[in-house]
Parts: C-alpha cells; structure tokens; sequence
C-alpha cells in the first residue's frame, strides 16, 4: 500500500495512457452531500467488510476518506482480503480541497 498526494492524484487522473484508478470513497452518506471528488464510488467503511467483494483486486483503486484515516485502515483491510494495487489519498477531500479544488466546499 502506498500514499498519493492530492497533486500526484489529480495528475494520474489527467494521464490518459492508463486506465483511470477506481475512487473508492469511504465517507459516510452525509459527508459525501458536502462535498465529493468527482468520479468517485461511495462504499461507506461500515459496509465495505460486507461489499469489498464488488471490488476488482487488480484494478488500481485510491481510497479516499475526509483526512486520511479511515481510508488507511479501509486500504489496510483490503490488503488482507488480497488487494494489491492499492493507494490512499493523502490528507484525504480535505486535502483535495487546499490543493486541487480550492472551490470545493470544506467541513
């Protein structure tokens, strides 16, 4: 498992050389209704023991969480269940939001 940067991210989302990584969004519900990153799948981490399963191991997937934390932990667990291609965003929306979209709504 590794870590992206906010700025890493959104340049790896403009490469069109490669298959865009699945953005996996572990927020809860209301989180996700302030503020999102575009193209992003919602999978509360409540629920991702019971759905990981929808997930594709071997496609490249950055889990995505308000700072940082729960998203590790979610990447954490995927490693166990035999993911492998797996990154979590640094800093998380709220880092999105200070260095990829400033208009992105904070909370």
């Amino acid at each position: 498992m590794q870590q992206i940067t906010p700025r890493k991210l959104a340049e790896r989302l403009q490469d069109e050389s490669r298959p865009a990584p699945l953005l996996l969004d572990v927020r809860e519900a209301w989180e996700l209704q302030i503020c999102q990153i575009p193209g992003s799948v919602a999978m509360p981490m409540g629920s991702v023991p019971a759905r990981y399963l929808e997930l594709d191991r071997g496609r490249e997937t950055v889990v995505i969480c308000h700072h940082g934390g729960r998203s590790w932990q979610v990447c954490m667990f995927l490693e166990r269940q035999g993911f492998s291609n797996l990154a979590n965003l640094s800093g998380g929306v709220a880092g999105w939001a200070n260095e990829v979209d400033l208009n992105m709504p904070q909370y």
